[in-house]
């Protein structure tokens, strides 16, 4: 290796420098430790006591834990697809020319900025059984009212309404930026040629969005597994963990039943979860994506 080479490569290792040591003592190191703790009992009050792999065995035959991990599949099956969707719709409907539309922008980017812990107090309001915006509206129509926070069969399902509206808008500004990016001049051939709508948008618009849909896919998993800062306004996790999902299992196991190594274990589980659905998407989908 020559000097200038040497020179160069030790300049780039010595830029990207920073970055690795914040990711070594903010991510590297802290998930070593969690699989480390996972190996021990750690409870409050007691002194850290090697269990190998005792924490996993309680875990795997803890029906909570599965209720909790169904839960999640559930909820971010439910919600990344449906968000995803919602953003692609309303980024190509006010990418166009209508009337009003940096208005429309803001309406559907609006519930982005409200924080979670007010979004889930505006729902909390609505949901509200006698009182909330639902009740009065079935009150109009002579409709009984509705415990849809208090219904086991239901309740998931109402927290993920609230997160698909919270969600959807802050990803169509990904997709508006990407089709802004898409040249013109492939819409206008297209029509000079008397494509139709639907066939544009699978030949043009859609394929050439894929890199944006891949970007989106992996932030929308990560955040699907994340994100629970609704439930201790909404629910609680209730009733009886029809709601729960595992981060806040991990919580609830952490801070409350503070189990400090079971909690450990539970973090191990979701790690592996978004490490193997990141590794899917990044080595799988990523190759099959055209980078225009």
């Amino acid at each position: 290796m020559t000097s200038k080479r040497l020179k160069m490569t030790l300049t780039a290792y010595l830029l990207l420098l920073p970055s690795l040591v914040f990711l070594s003592l903010f991510t590297l190191y802290p998930i070593v430790r969690t699989v480390y703790n996972s190996l021990f009992h750690m409870k409050l009050g007691m002194a850290p006591r090697f269990a190998g792999l005792d924490n996993y065995r309680t875990m795997w035959n803890d029906p909570v834990f599965w209720k909790v991990m169904k839960n999640t599949f559930i909820f971010a099956i439910g919600t990344i697809p449906v968000c995803i969707a919602l953003a692609l719709i309303m980024a190509v409907f006010v990418n166009q020319s209508v009337w009003g539309k940096g208005f429309l922008r803001t309406i559907y980017f609006y519930p982005t900025v409200i924080p979670a812990i007010a979004a889930a107090s505006i729902w909390l309001f609505i949901y509200t059984p006698k009182y909330g915006l639902l009740s009065l509206f079935a009150s109009k129509l002579n409709l009984p009212s509705y415990n849809w926070l208090g219904d086991p069969n239901i309740v998931l399902w109402a927290t993920m309404v609230m997160v698909v509206w919270k969600e959807a808008g802050y990803y169509m500004i990904f997709y508006l930026a990407g089709l802004q990016n898409i040249p013109k001049e492939l819409y206008e051939a297209a029509e000079v040629d008397g494509a139709k709508p639907t066939y544009v948008f699978f030949r043009i618009t859609f394929p050439l969005l894929m890199p944006t849909t891949l970007f989106i896919l992996i932030l929308s998993t990560t955040h699907g597994f994340r994100f629970v800062d609704h439930l201790p306004i909404m629910t609680k996790g209730g009733p009886d963990n029809a709601s729960n999902l595992l981060l806040y299992y991990i919580y609830e196991t952490a801070f409350t039943a503070w189990n400090n190594g079971m909690a450990a274990t539970l973090s191990v589980v979701l790690i592996a979860i978004l490490l193997f659905f990141a590794c899917f998407q990044f080595f799988g989908l990523d190759k099959k994506i055209h980078y225009g």
